[in-house]
């Protein structure tokens, strides 16, 4: 299998998180979906990372798609088949695929230049700030989110968290330390030292 994606994409490092954590062998492919040259377009129509090429050469599209395929082949899964757990474990990415996506408008946004919109800007940070607030109330106490073991979940909210460190620096630590405190074993986790983006 192939995975094609970039080095600082969040929804990249997602499934690279999952694989490493999986033990699962699979070659990743450094791509620009901006590039002209780039193979992305012709795998994926919607011109977006990640890819995966499956050993079949059939290809997947959208992070949390690879990320159900990959996790059912092998070992227990860190994203529950059935029941209660799973729709525990799914709410949890969905709010961090939510605070990706924020944390990504605002970024473009302040990139605009003089024809940026701050009334944009701020929405998008009161919408992280609300993430933020909601992610620290409604965790368990202990080292996980749920389910007292890794899960999908945990990999989701600590790229979230750490992607926010990335792309909007702000002292959110202060306000949420319990939160803070919980993302810090993650962050040292070997998955996620191996797959931290390049400093720019």
């Amino acid at each position: 299998m192939k995975l094609y994606g970039s080095l600082t994409s969040p929804y990249v490092r997602k499934v690279r998180v999952l694989l490493k954590e999986k033990n699962i062998a699979c070659e990743f492919v450094v791509a620009d979906a901006w590039a002209a040259d780039s193979p992305i377009p012709a795998m994926n129509p919607l011109g977006k990372v990640p890819v995966l090429v499956r050993a079949d050469g059939s290809v997947l599209f959208d992070s949390p798609l690879i990320a159900e395929y990959l996790d059912s082949l092998q070992g227990e899964p860190l994203i529950p088949v059935a029941g209660e757990a799973r729709w525990e474990v799914l709410r949890w990415h969905a709010l961090a695929q939510g605070m990706l996506d924020v944390v990504v408008v605002r970024l473009l946004e302040s990139r605009r230049g003089e024809k940026m919109a701050p009334e944009i800007i701020a929405r998008q940070e009161s919408k992280i700030a609300a993430a933020l607030k909601y992610a620290d109330t409604q965790r368990q106490d202990g080292p996980y989110l749920c389910l007292n073991r890794l899960t999908f979940a945990d990999i989701s909210l600590a790229i979230a968290l750490e992607y926010t460190d990335f792309r909007y620096v702000h002292d959110w630590r202060s306000r949420h330390p319990r939160l803070a405190e919980w993302l810090k074993p993650m962050s040292v986790r070997p998955s996620f030292l191996e797959t931290q983006p390049p400093k720019q």
